[in-house]
């Protein structure tokens, strides 16, 4: 096999990412605001190898054809590049630098995210284009979990006008009540497993489809992908899983007697409030009892050092993911502009913006985010009334902005930009966080890392069942 296009750069100049749900929204922005970002602050040697994931061929074709146009783009029309080579500036040494392949993935398939792993780890990435060859990749140094689905089958036009007029444009544009979700589908084993599914010993647990493909179905890759994740020196850069939450994760959207949000709950609010704890508490005292089984593996014995994860969201971006006639979606883009115009921080709009967080947190180097202690934030895409888009810490109920509590005087006197300051953007019935609050945040976090433990084991035992049973078919 041939070398990698990357072969003749030291390891340190090596950048390995995957992104899921790259073809279009949110995550085309990351993709594309990560070539960007790292051509404007990495060395003029570095080299970027970019994984974005798809369901299918052709969209991973699709997705690999538009990241180099805008590459080619960027490369040609980027005053900073041209600052930082020099007048002798050559665009295609820029484009050169960049390498983007595809993996093929579905969230709401069990099997496919273990194959999707399996040929990460153990085999090689490709180009759908046919541009070049495949390769292996040795390691990741960030996995960038945006790939999901809403859930929601439109709006409850009463709740809207109530919520308007009662709390205001920005508050409606921001934590909307108004919201109509779907009723949870349940995925059907019998796809997910094959036929061998009716023949276990034990089925596995029922998955519900925004909960499979918001987070158990990234839970579960982010645990296969330890191998390439993981570290043996504790001097080498640590890998980074950065997970999309959203604005509108409150508590009220998750009970642990319906722990998937099959009945009762909003399935992609729900998700969204597992994935703030499952984040914010993954380094806790009593919570590293039950998430130390998940960051090991027989593969990463060698690998003691694990990876970290790292929480952010998108503000709110306007996007197809909610089910909008066009004619309400054009009203409801405006809609987002004028929030932003009236003071709120959080309507980013544009997918490129709403891609600051994740972007950030995927290229700022360790000592800054450690500095931070940026793994206890939820980081959220921010922008001033003309656009200019940075990370803000963002308020999680019971949590607060940084797990502590805080001083309501203190907040109200921070310094610094406005549109960076805690108090901006706050929910208007939000609370304070308490040390009693604290203390509940850590044992639901704990909670949710038990339920998703169970669940994994669950089906990872179901896969490996059907798997030696298939294998036991085919020698026979």
């Amino acid at each position: 096999m041939a070398p990698p296009p990357w072969a003749g750069a030291a390891s340190h100049e090596q950048y390995f990412v995957l992104l899921t749900g790259a073809n279009s929204g949110v995550g085309l922005g990351i993709g594309q605001r990560i070539i960007d970002e790292f051509l404007a602050s990495r060395s003029l040697t570095s080299h970027l190898i970019l994984i974005p994931t798809t369901r299918s061929v052709t969209k991973s074709r699709d997705t690999v054809q538009s990241l180099r146009s805008h590459l080619g783009k960027t490369a040609k029309t980027s005053k900073v590049l041209r600052s930082r080579a020099g007048p002798n500036y050559d665009p295609q040494t820029a484009v050169s630098r960049v390498h983007i392949y595809s993996v093929q993935l579905d969230l709401c398939n069990i099997r496919s995210i273990y194959d999707a792993a399996k040929q990460l780890v153990h085999g090689e990435v490709s180009d759908p284009t046919g541009l070049t060859g495949s390769v292996r990749i040795p390691r990741l140094d960030a996995a960038l979990f945006n790939a999901g689905v809403g859930g929601w089958s439109g709006l409850d036009w009463f709740g809207l006008i109530k919520q308007f007029f009662t709390e205001g444009l920005v508050e409606a544009c921001t934590f909307p009540s108004f919201k109509m979700a779907l009723p949870a589908a349940t995925l059907d084993k019998r796809k997910l497993l094959g036929d061998g599914a009716s023949e276990l010993k034990s089925s596995p647990p029922e998955l519900a489809e925004v909960f499979c493909a918001n987070v158990f179905g990234h839970y579960i890759l982010a645990h296969e992908l330890l191998p390439l994740l993981s570290r043996t020196d504790p001097d080498e850069p640590q890998g980074r899983i950065i997970w999309t939450s959203s604005t509108d994760a409150g508590k009220e959207h998750l009970s642990f007697d319906d722990f998937q949000a099959q009945r009762c709950h909003p399935p992609y609010e729900n998700s969204k409030r597992i994935t703030d704890l499952l984040c914010l508490t993954a380094d806790l005292p009593s919570v590293q009892k039950v998430s130390a089984p998940y960051f090991s593996s027989p593969a990463t014995a060698n690998k003691p050092i694990k990876p970290r994860f790292y929480l952010s969201h998108p503000g709110v971006v306007c996007t197809p993911l909610f089910p909008l006639h066009w004619a309400l979606f054009w009203l409801y883009w405006a809609a987002m502009y004028v929030a932003r115009w009236c003071g709120s921080p959080w309507h980013t709009v544009e997918s490129y913006l709403g891609a600051c967080a994740t972007s950030w947190l995927a290229l700022a180097d360790q000592e800054t985010l450690d500095s931070l202690h940026a793994e206890r934030v939820k980081w959220g895409s921010s922008t001033d009334r003309a656009g200019h888009a940075a990370p803000k810490k963002t308020e999680v109920e019971g949590w607060g902005w940084e797990g502590k509590v805080e001083s309501p005087m203190g907040l109200q006197r921070e310094k610094g930009e406005r549109v960076l300051r805690k108090m901006t953007g706050r929910k208007k019935d939000a609370l304070y966080p308490t040390e009693d609050g604290l203390v509940e945040f850590e044992e639901d976090g704990r909670r949710c890392w038990e339920e998703l433990e169970r669940l994994r084991i669950a089906w990872e035992k179901a896969v490996q069942e059907v798997d030696a049973k298939e294998a036991n078919g085919k020698r026979e």
